[in-house]
């Protein structure tokens, strides 16, 4: 597990988290959201020790991460894309890396294997894209076979299989209890990779927990209901549940905050026929744009 304890980091008068407390479980891919600005980059260098907390912790097994015995084959971490020495290739990168940390040489060919990266291993890493760089950085991460994984950004610049590649390797990784803590600005694919959810804005936390907390809650959720009788139904439901959140359409009624199994037994009861008992969610982008919609430090003109 990894523990963010009251985190503060300043620079100079800019404050770039601000009491952030919060917790990565194992065995479960992390998604670790917010607006740009926000200190997602900042809390993972002080996680692997690159930044000095201002006050506070961060944890990983109870410990900073200066105290871990063998920090490499404990935690991977993808944090800048572009820090690789430019005339090295590939391959010598990784023999470095595993060179100064006594891992096997065989490690280097798995890895390469692992990410892809075979057939340009002989090739200097300043001709690199920006996405065989990110695989690169995975495949440093990946070296010591560790079981905490953190990855800033690490979608950015892969084309379509890459993307899915990223995916399966951090749900795998967690599937048999590793521990992800994965950043992202793809919306849409966090829904489909996370299972736990981080939002900060500002520095300070706001919100976090399973994802279905933040796409499947009633107040997330839109239920539509039709039968041949509509203005039967729409008088039922104004009687027993008058709160409802309801607009009224020709063939449809779209009902805000409430479960279809509530709605459908009270028509029951009623003797309505129905047609249609439908349930819809909120995207995770809908819902991340209404928590942080007031932190955003960046914002484009045409959302102002």
């Amino acid at each position: 597990m990894i523990t963010i304890e009251n985190l503060t980091k300043k620079y100079g008068k800019k404050t770039a988290t601000d009491h952030l407390s919060f917790t990565v479980p194992s065995g479960q891919v992390t998604g670790f959201l917010g607006p740009n600005g926000s200190g997602k980059s900042t809390t993972m260098r002080c996680i692997v020790g690159l930044d000095r907390p201002t006050e506070g912790q961060a944890l990983i097994q109870g410990v900073p991460y200066g105290q871990l015995r063998s920090p490499l084959t404990t935690v991977g971490a993808l944090l800048d894309a572009k820090a690789f020495h430019p005339a090295r290739t590939a391959r010598q990168h990784l023999a470095t890396v595993a060179d100064t940390h006594g891992f096997p040489k065989s490690r280097i060919d798995e890895i390469l294997n692992l990410t892809g990266l075979t057939d340009v291993a002989g090739k200097k890493v300043k001709g690199f894209s920006l996405g065989m760089g990110q695989r690169l950085g995975i495949a440093t991460a990946m070296l010591g076979n560790p079981e905490y994984l953190l990855l800033d950004e690490p979608v950015n610049g892969l084309d379509p299989d890459g993307v899915r590649w990223v995916r399966d390797l951090v749900k795998n990784h967690a599937r048999i209890g590793g521990t992800v803590l994965i950043s992202s600005h793809l919306m849409s694919e966090m829904a489909m990779t996370a299972t736990n959810l981080v939002v900060i804005g500002g520095g300070r936390l706001i919100a976090s927990g399973p994802i279905k907390q933040f796409t499947e809650s009633v107040g997330h959720s839109t239920v539509r209901v039709a039968g041949p009788d509509l203005a039967a139904i729409g008088e039922t439901l104004a009687q027993m549940m008058p709160t409802l959140e309801r607009v009224d359409g020709r063939d449809t009624l779209v009902i805000q905050g409430a479960q279809a199994s509530d709605i459908g037994h009270a028509l029951h009861v009623a003797g309505l026929e129905i047609h249609e008992l439908s349930t819809t969610h909120s995207s995770l982008e809908d819902v991340f744009m209404e928590l942080t919609g007031s932190s955003v430090e960046f914002r484009s003109g045409g959302n102002r």
